[in-house]
């Protein structure tokens, strides 16, 4: 994708989630913070479907220090609509994640 193409995916996918959430009382700090973490790694992979992500560095980037945080955030976000999250078990090959409900409208 040509970087044109990505700083449009990237700001039309920030301005759809910001609209949505503006109103939703379930989304917190932590979960704006992680879907950013999530798109600065959809950024740096081209907005390829699926990203592949580690907890540890999604944790790092979105200043998430306990992994029960992190483990209950990510999956409001995938309950909310607005990832497809396939955690991985395996530390080579990482958990995948697809963007949804944010990049649709």
């Amino acid at each position: 994708m040509e970087k044109n193409n990505s700083e449009l995916a990237l700001k039309n996918i920030l301005q759809n989630f910001q609209s949505i959430i503006v109103d939703d009382p379930r989304i917190g700090p932590t979960h704006i913070s992680l879907f950013i973490a999530i798109l600065h790694f959809a950024n740096e992979q081209e907005f390829k479907s699926p990203i592949s992500v580690f907890s540890k560095e999604l944790m790092k980037h979105a200043k998430i220090s306990g992994i029960a945080t992190y483990t209950k955030c990510i999956q409001e976000l995938k309950e909310l609509g607005f990832i497809n999250y396939v955690p991985s078990y395996n530390p080579i090959l990482g958990s995948l994640i697809y963007l949804l409900k944010s990049n649709q409208e």
